[in-house]
């Protein structure tokens, strides 16, 4: 099933996530879906406490995670893994709505972006402030889709890519 991104009333946050082996990145929206802030970077292998701490304390209305491709729209090495969590990710949460979006090139947007902010060498080495503002760049992404009436599939639909 397809939605029209103005048809869904949303009164909380929106949570993105840059998932990685090792590290994911999360990133939140403000209340009225505006600005995106980077949350933080969690353990690969912590993130499911993480999120279920998370959405006691904050109203989380969806998740979008980033979907990761080649060049030529096929899915990247990474795919798999997020795959099954993004599965893991349906089944602790299912009344969440999960949308994924392609992340070509987030990272490297990213890794440039802070190259360029004038932060200091020695923290624009941490992989994980890369994976937090990748996270931003995902959201971000979502959020114009979302206030343009992109139309936007939703993980558990029926017509959702495999």
């Amino acid at each position: 099933m397809q939605i029209e991104a103005k048809e869904i009333l949303i009164m909380g946050r929106f949570l993105a996530i840059d998932y990685g082996l090792k590290r994911v990145g999360l990133a939140v929206s403000d209340y009225g879906q505006v600005i995106a802030t980077k949350l933080t970077t969690v353990s690969t292998l912590e993130i499911f406490p993480f999120l279920e701490d998370y959405m006691k304390k904050e109203e989380v209305d969806l998740i979008v995670v980033g979907n990761p491709k080649q060049m030529d729209n096929s899915p990247s090495d990474s795919a798999g893994a997020v795959k099954i969590f993004v599965d893991n990710l349906s089944n602790t949460f299912p009344e969440m709505d999960i949308y994924m979006i392609d992340e070509r090139y987030t990272s490297k947007i990213a890794s440039q972006s802070i190259a360029k902010s004038g932060i200091k060498k020695k923290k624009r080495q941490q992989k994980g402030l890369i994976d937090t503002i990748a996270a931003v760049l995902i959201l971000q992404d979502f959020m114009k889709m979302y206030q343009g009436g992109v139309k936007i599939d939703q993980i558990g639909d029926n017509d959702t890519e495999e």
